[in-house]
């Protein structure tokens, strides 16, 4: 059970990882929430080697602006704990909070569009 981008392991394996809530779009005649049709996850590092957050970035520039990416994460409100593949996803930009020596900290990288 490893984190990965289209058929690859992510090289340093996320401290953790969170299934974002949904926001409400709107509220029906009724007044019962509207929801978007997909789910966002988020994978967390405290420290990571520039080396490692090239790896997250390369992820993303392979996907551009118009691709999709396979991404294997832990599956959305399944019990047992299992990972599974996703398809048809998109990856955001990396992002950290600051320089630590030879490292980055608080690394995020953010996937949506993922249909559960």
């Amino acid at each position: 059970m490893t984190y990965k981008v289209n058929g690859i392991e992510i090289t340093l394996q996320p401290e953790s990882g969170t299934w974002q809530p949904r926001r409400i779009l709107n509220l029906d005649g009724n007044g019962h929430p509207v929801y978007p049709p997909t789910r966002e996850f988020e994978m967390q590092w405290s420290f990571m080697t520039l080396a490692e957050l090239d790896q997250l970035h390369t992820f993303f520039l392979s996907v551009g602006t118009t691709g999709s990416a396979i991404v294997d994460i832990p599956a959305w409100n399944t019990d047992p704990y299992a990972f599974k593949s996703y398809t048809g996803c998109v990856l955001q930009e990396p992002v950290f909070e600051a320089y630590d020596n030879y490292y980055v900290t608080n690394v995020r990288l953010a996937v949506t569009k993922i249909r559960t």
